[in-house]
């Protein structure tokens, strides 16, 4: 053949065919890729300071002990709704010009998952108390403090975000300790950290090994708040969401935080008459006074349901000595439907 007798032929004829294969083989699949895994809708593209706060979290190496990856197994179902899919990181693009797009899936759970922190735990007050100093919101975390993102003032200003860290993880300071913009920064990136809803045509994974799950699970959630209680299903559950969704502010003993969280335990919200104020707080949230941070809409937030608000309100009545009135989940539904629009 002349082909193989004439150089540029053949040269040319092997860079046709390289082209032809690469755009087969490599091009058209990787755009139809693209296409298949858009991200979903409704994600927006991050701000500036949620996008500062992303590089804070990568130089911090936060990466090396919380993932961002929900595994389709029944122990990831407490990190998000579904599990991950190719869609929720198609909005990741590189770091810079001259940096690769970092990868924040993660390898290793030393802490929590991070998919969906944002919904989980919206509280502003216990993610900065928990950057300042970790043990003072969850006593058994060995998490590193990021002491160096805060400042001390005497005398703060309006413009201040003043975190009301309790006096015994102040290490003998005084004043009052303010964020500084890198720490509202690193705040703001992990509140936007939020599973993205799947549009109504698409039906999640489902978490796999379940019946494992809650044999293993079993063991651990047996345990109630006085003796008998493990007979009663709804208190387990009770304790369960509490365990999930309010524990880390008020504490697994239901005595809160002097001057960051209030407590439950002899609390007249929660032993008192007044049913519907106690549904509106765990469902649109409070902010109660200088005293104490602000709480987030938390039932809002998980979409809680009226057999979960009751069981939730049931189990802290009948804790910590608390003696307060059965709730039915009929009585939580009425109340839930008259604030729903609030």
């Amino acid at each position: 053949m002349n082909i193989f007798n004439d150089h540029k032929k053949l040269y040319l004829t092997a860079g046709l065919l390289f082209l032809m294969l690469t755009i087969f083989t490599v091009i058209l699949p990787a755009l139809q890729n693209q296409k298949n895994n858009a991200p979903l809708p409704g994600v927006e593209p991050l701000s500036g300071d949620v996008m500062e706060g992303k590089l804070i979290y990568i130089g911090e190496g936060c990466v090396g002990c919380h993932s961002q990856q929900v595994r389709n197994i029944e122990m990831d179902k407490m990190f998000g709704s579904r599990p991950g899919i190719a869609a929720d990181y198609a909005h990741i693009t590189r770091t810079s010009f001259w940096q690769n797009t970092a990868t924040l899936m993660g390898t290793e759970r030393t802490g929590p998952d991070l998919t969906d922190i944002g919904n989980r735990q919206p509280s502003k007050d216990w993610h900065l108390m928990h950057l300042y100093n970790p043990r003072s919101v969850v006593k058994q975390s060995i998490m590193p403090s990021y002491a160096w993102l805060f400042e001390t003032k005497e005398n703060p200003t309006k413009a201040d975000v003043v975190v009301n860290v309790p006096a015994e993880f102040r290490n003998g300071q005084t004043g009052k300790v303010i964020a500084t913009k890198k720490a509202l920064q690193l705040l703001a990136y992990i509140q936007s950290l939020k599973q993205a809803p799947l549009p109504t045509a698409i039906k999640p994974m489902d978490f796999l090994y379940k019946e494992t799950a809650e044999e293993l699970g079993g063991a651990s959630t047996t345990t109630a708040s006085k003796p008998g209680a493990a007979a009663d299903p709804e208190l387990l559950q009770g304790k369960t969401l509490y365990t999930a969704n309010c524990q880390s502010c008020h504490q697994f003993n239901g005595e809160g935080l002097a001057g960051a969280f209030p407590s439950l335990k002899g609390s007249k919200v929660v032993t008192g008459d007044n049913l519907q104020l106690y549904v509106d707080i765990i469902m649109n949230g409070y902010d109660a006074n200088d005293e104490y941070g602000v709480m987030a809409a938390v039932g809002k937030n998980m979409k809680f349901n009226e057999k979960q608000v009751a069981a939730i309100i049931n189990y802290e009545r009948s804790s910590w000595g608390n003696k307060g009135k059965k709730v039915s989940a009929e009585e939580v539904k009425k109340i839930m439907d008259s604030i729903k629009d609030k």
